[in-house]
């Protein structure tokens, strides 16, 4: 959230937690200080979404940038959050990096172990969120962060467990009915269907829903439904 997207306020009634936006892919001190406080209001849990310096592709385009400099951007969108949060009378709970950060690192060790490395300085007890089954979540790890898996409620996935990316044309699901049936096979089965067809496990801890979607308050919608139908608690991942 705080992307300057248009449902902001109605999804803080639907969802246990949000990632806010840092200021390098979208977002600016107002944004986030309108999303924190709404997000108080609402009692949803706070995390930060820090991403590349990329405001004009959205933070979805891969940067080179040296194990220093990851910590250092990440560090500054974690920083400007938690003041934020202070001043409003909240604490930040979560990370969970954007776009380009977010898929390099479930690939990449040496990225993930830089934005580990920032997480855990900056503070021991965050909860770093990383894509299922990737080396954002093992590398978190060795240096004894507490992590949450993620899964997709609205992307599809690769035989390998990678999500399809953007640049292919199946890779967004724009149903919100199958998005919430996929809620509920990773939750309930362990399990996704993958676009080849392949069932694939995955472990999750948190469901994400992209807030830029076009179609994410018809999606939380149908998520937060399916899921209180079938008696299962929503519940932000820091309790």
């Amino acid at each position: 959230m705080g992307e300057g997207c248009p449902h902001d306020t109605e999804l803080m009634h639907l969802v246990s937690s949000v990632s806010i936006a840092g200021g390098y892919h979208a977002g600016d001190e107002e944004t986030m200080r309108a999303t924190v406080r709404n997000a108080v209001k609402k009692g949803v849990a706070i995390g930060a979404h820090p991403s590349y310096l990329d405001r004009d592709n959205f933070g979805r385009t891969s940067t080179a940038l040296s194990f220093s400099e990851i910590i250092e951007i990440v560090t500054d969108q974690i920083r400007k959050l938690d003041r934020i949060c202070g001043e409003e009378g909240s604490k930040l709970g979560h990370i969970k990096p954007h776009g380009a950060l977010y898929n390099q690192s479930a690939k990449n060790s040496e990225i993930a172990a830089a934005i580990a490395q920032a997480v855990r300085t900056y503070r021991s007890d965050l909860i770093l969120i990383g894509l299922s089954g990737s080396l954002s979540i093992s590398e978190a790890e060795k240096v004894g962060l507490q992590t949450a898996s993620e899964a997709f409620a609205d992307r599809t996935y690769r035989s390998d467990g990678t999500l399809t990316p953007r640049s292919e044309p199946n890779a967004l699901i724009t149903d919100p009915e199958a998005g919430a049936e996929q809620a509920m096979s990773i939750i309930v089965d362990g399990s996704v269907v993958a676009t080849g067809g392949k069932i694939i496990e995955i472990a999750t801890d948190t469901l994400c829903i992209h807030g830029d979607g076009e179609y994410a308050l018809e999606f939380a919608n149908a998520i937060n439904r399916k899921l209180t139908e079938n008696g299962i608690k929503i519940e932000a991942i820091n309790g």
